[in-house]
């Protein structure tokens, strides 16, 4: 009977920790952060391409992204300067926030994340 509690206890001491790893996974994506401009839209996706220093990045918007100064995805258009936060997940880029640019960082660079 000892050898089965055992086993048993076991089972779900594992089971317990694979769980915490799969629902701590999401959560440590890295939230990066990027100026640019709107190069172009697509509604139907839901995403839009951004032009940065650093090239072109296609990123998704979902029912968890924040608008800052904008009124939803529909604001955003051809030209608009914007700061995005943004984490990459297994399906692309993912929008955290959105905001038109100038707003509240000052001009001042924010770490390390900041491209």
């Amino acid at each position: 009977m000892n050898g089965k509690r055992a086993t048993l206890i076991a089972t779900a001491a594992l089971a317990a920790a694979l769980m915490v790893g799969v629902l701590a996974a999401p959560a440590s994506a890295a939230l990066r952060h990027v100026d640019g401009t709107v190069v172009s839209k697509n509604g139907d996706n839901r995403t839009f391409k951004m032009s940065t220093q650093s090239g072109t990045l296609m990123i998704k918007v979902n029912s968890m992204t924040k608008f800052e100064r904008l009124s939803g995805f529909g604001a955003l258009r051809k030209g608009l300067a914007i700061e995005v936060d943004y984490v990459k997940t297994s399906s692309g880029l993912v929008a955290k926030q959105i905001e038109t640019q100038g707003g509240g960082g000052g001009g001042s660079d924010d770490g390390p994340n900041h491209t």
